[in-house]
């Protein structure tokens, strides 16, 4: 690819996930010649940092903040791509590094104005999303009673039912990315005494291939105006920055009239859309949004 067609993207993920889940649209564009950073949020993916350690939203975004401290020139532009919750953290990256930021793709992502408080999008959904929608999820508080901060834990049945609903259940990428030396087990390391019918005979086998967010997730701060503050983002700062919305369609945890709600309590640049996508497009609409962010990059970067 010529210099001048390649470009650096910044991916961040949600609630509870990691850079993992970007792992199908990193290969594609790499494949295309892009520059492609996935970064995992504090106490994400492989991100040892403690909830405990977690105070703040600054605290939270900190990795990603730390991958635009490094950028070689101080006009060095990306496009910053915001899943779900990591709307919040890129909206502060935009808010420090205005000027290295050539355009902010949200993607079905909690997306802030200049007028309310950061976490306001994401408070006024938790307040009006009934805890039984979460299913199986955890949630909990941690730090100082006075200023209680709370968590999440995305729990299997939710991952199944309202994240990745549409999404392939099987990938050979999964295993080549986890694959490790294991003991072969044979006779020696097992034992010789057949399994019973009453046992495993009895157990319906079915392979899914969800397993890779229900092994992956972790515990992860929810972005509330105790942990962000109440200080809004400014116009000189996240508000300069070109915004890009993509509507997922068929997402059942953040539905279409909220996202619709969102873009107009603060109208990007552009709305795109992707049909018959879940809460998690990267995987259920994989080439799509592959598409999508290569057309904005051509667009804006």
């Amino acid at each position: 690819m010529e210099k001048e067609n390649k470009k650096r993207f910044v991916l961040v993920h949600g609630l509870c996930q990691g850079a993992w889940i970007w792992y199908k649209v990193k290969t594609l564009l790499e494949a295309a010649g892009h520059s492609v950073t996935a970064v995992d949020l504090a106490a994400s993916g492989i991100n040892m940092t403690r909830l405990e350690d977690i105070q703040t939203l600054k605290d939270y975004s900190k990795p990603l903040l730390d991958v635009f401290s490094s950028l070689g020139s101080k006009d060095e532009k990306v496009i910053l791509v915001a899943h779900s919750m990591g709307g919040i953290s890129a909206a502060l990256a935009a808010e420090c590094f205005p000027g290295n930021i050539a355009a902010l793709v949200f993607l079905n992502a909690a997306m802030p104005d200049t007028t309310n408080p950061p976490a306001y999008v994401v408070e006024k959904f938790v307040s009006s999303t009934p805890r039984e929608k979460w299913l199986d999820t955890v949630f909990g508080t941690y730090g100082r009673p006075e200023c209680p901060l709370e968590f999440a834990l995305l729990g299997p049945k939710c991952l199944a039912k309202i994240f990745y609903q549409l999404s392939p259940l099987e990938d050979l990428v999964l295993a080549k990315m986890l694959v490790r030396v294991n003991p072969l087990v044979t006779n020696n390391l097992a034992g010789t005494r057949s399994f019973s019918e009453e046992g495993y005979g009895s157990v319906t086998r079915i392979f899914i291939d969800l397993v890779l967010a229900k092994m992956l997730v972790r515990v992860n701060p929810l972005v509330t105006n105790n942990l962000a503050g109440t200080r809004s983002f400014s116009e000189e700062g996240y508000g300069s920055v070109t915004r890009i919305f993509i509507v997922s369609e068929k997402d059942l945890l953040v539905s279409e009239d909220y996202q619709r709600w969102m873009i107009k309590n603060f109208p990007p640049k552009e709305v795109m859309e992707i049909k018959d996508a879940d809460h998690m497009p990267m995987f259920s609409k994989t080439q799509e949004l592959y598409c999508l962010l290569v057309e904005i990059a051509a667009k804006y970067a």
